[in-house]
């Protein structure tokens, strides 16, 4: 999970908390749906390009009524399947990012407000052990531009005892949405300083995850991931991220899970 998701992880949990008891309830009772929370800090670059990284929460809320919960991989966005056809899904996804002033980033740039971002997602696993997921969305404020991510994982899993995953990512966005984090302006050069630049659309970033998740108990298990992108293109080649970021964007987290409901 990665900045993007840190603001709808807070809503997330708020909201899996406040239900939880009544979930567990029902759960129980009725001896099919099982609920699975996953709740700990994780560590991320504090905006697209930064290098300076924030403390934001590993959170995610899972639901089935069956044998074994679905594959969610660790850093993918907010959303449910609303669509279901065979090895095919769909749905919608959403999350956020957080503002860059011109304080945070250390130099007369102009700001970029809190984003929210929403659009849809689609994936495939054309076997179990291979999921591919394709994600785009629309920043309705805030950069305003488009972006999305291509991602396959390969998944290695003993029902819910364990599951480890492990695949590559490839991050977009178009011309509005690297002009936002990693363009220039005339005006800007002349107060920051840096050289104008004015980026296209296209790839941003190239990247690989990892996750494992692992039950201890009936109840309680613990979750881990690691992921690593590096800009390309002109993300990379930018005076922001030269000058006053990194290429680099790694990010981690760790997590305790709790499950209960079903008779499992």
């Amino acid at each position: 999970m990665t900045d993007r998701t840190k603001f709808a992880a807070l809503f997330l949990t708020a909201f899996a908390l406040a239900s939880a008891p009544a979930n567990a309830q029902e759960g129980s009772e009725a001896g099919e749906k099982r609920t699975r929370l996953i709740l700990g800090p994780q560590l991320s670059p504090s905006w697209p390009g930064a290098d300076k990284f924030s403390v934001g929460p590993y959170v995610d809320f899972s639901r089935t009524r069956d044998e074994e919960f679905a594959f969610e991989a660790h850093d993918e966005t907010f959303g449910s399947p609303l669509l279901h056809a065979g090895k095919f899904s769909f749905g919608p996804s959403f999350g956020f990012i957080g503002k860059r002033t011109a304080a945070d980033i250390g130099a007369d740039l102009p700001k970029v407000g809190f984003t929210i971002e929403a659009g849809a997602f689609a994936q495939v696993s054309p076997i179990p052990e291979l999921r591919v997921r394709l994600e785009g969305h629309k920043g309705l404020s805030g950069h305003k531009g488009w972006g999305g991510e291509v991602s396959a994982d390969y998944i290695a899993r003993e029902g819910d005892d364990w599951l480890f995953s492990i695949g590559p990512r490839v991050t977009l966005g178009d011309a509005k949405y690297h002009r936002a984090y990693f363009g220039v302006t005339p005006a800007a050069a002349t107060t920051s300083g840096l050289p104008a630049f004015d980026p296209g659309g296209g790839v941003q970033s190239v990247g690989l995850t990892a996750g494992y998740l692992r039950q201890i108990s009936r109840h309680w298990g613990i979750a881990v991931y690691g992921r690593y992108d590096r800009l390309v293109g002109d993300a990379a080649d930018s005076p922001v991220t030269r000058e006053l970021g990194s290429r680099s964007q790694p990010s981690a987290g760790v997590a305790l899970s709790y499950t209960f409901g079903g008779s499992r």
